[in-house]
């Protein structure tokens, strides 16, 4: 087969569920759009162009006003995904809180992000390609790397953080590999309920993610050789859009 591509995304989706990565990775199934996908993509893009701006101009107040002209550019992207939104006018006051709790957790006006939706890749072997895209990568005069995240969501339980930094460790893993420099610093930033939570990934971090890469690419190789993807059902089951199909489901 050709090579295996992968993504912190793909890889949780068989992580979670070999059916789910089956259906979305090899069958290439369509799926409907989210209201919460749409609302993240919304707000990472106001993000993203907020460092435009000035430095003195990001403001709450400016980055909400961008809201409109981009969820527009959104619907002409993706016309689909105005029937999400029955009711623009809470729709765009949830954004805007979401903002407004960005701005509290962090003070755009104070720095300079290096890059933004940076594209991380290369090949961990000849047969496993590894990508991923870094919402924001900021390099401190002095070298420090520091990736961030932005969430929309809610922060994970106490006891699953460190779940929670494995993408970031792929990126930093990713980052480390390509420039030789590891990253300083890890940061997700927890729009949903206003928390921000970090973490210092060390080389024995990286190295371990790099192994458990290599085996989640085993898994996911001897599955397509035995086209065998069995599903794991679990409460998530109930948001899943393959349910109807699914064979843990349906007979």
């Amino acid at each position: 087969m050709s090579q295996l591509r992968l993504s912190p995304s793909r890889i949780s989706d068989f992580n979670n569920c070999p059916q789910l990565y089956k259906y979305r990775t090899i069958d290439l199934l369509p799926e409907p759009p989210s209201i919460d996908a749409e609302r993240g993509t919304l707000i990472h893009t106001v993000l993203e162009d907020l460092f435009e701006v000035p430095a003195s101009d990001r403001t709450v107040s400016n980055a909400a006003q961008m809201l409109p002209e981009k969820w527009q550019a959104q619907i002409e992207a993706k016309p689909a995904i105005k029937e999400l939104v029955l009711d623009s006018g809470a729709w765009f006051k949830r954004a805007e809180e979401l903002l407004g709790n960005y701005f509290t957790l962090e003070n755009p006006t104070l720095f300079e992000p290096t890059y933004r939706e940076l594209h991380l890749e290369m090949d961990l072997s000849p047969e496993l390609y590894l990508h991923g895209y870094v919402d924001r990568l900021d390099v401190a005069p002095t070298g420090e790397v520091r990736i961030v995240d932005y969430k929309t969501g809610k922060s994970p339980k106490p006891g699953w953080e460190d779940k929670a930094f494995f993408q970031l460790r792929v990126y930093a893993l990713l980052y480390w590999k390509n420039h030789g420099v590891i990253p300083k610093l890890l940061q997700l930033i927890y729009m949903g309920d206003t928390r921000l939570i970090k973490s210092t990934p060390t080389e024995k971090d990286l190295i371990k993610t790099e192994q458990i890469l290599f085996d989640v690419a085993a898994d996911i190789l001897r599955a397509i050789e035995r086209n065998e993807f069995r599903p794991r059902p679990t409460k998530l089951c109930d948001w899943c859009f393959f349910k109807a199909i699914c064979p843990a489901h349906v007979g």
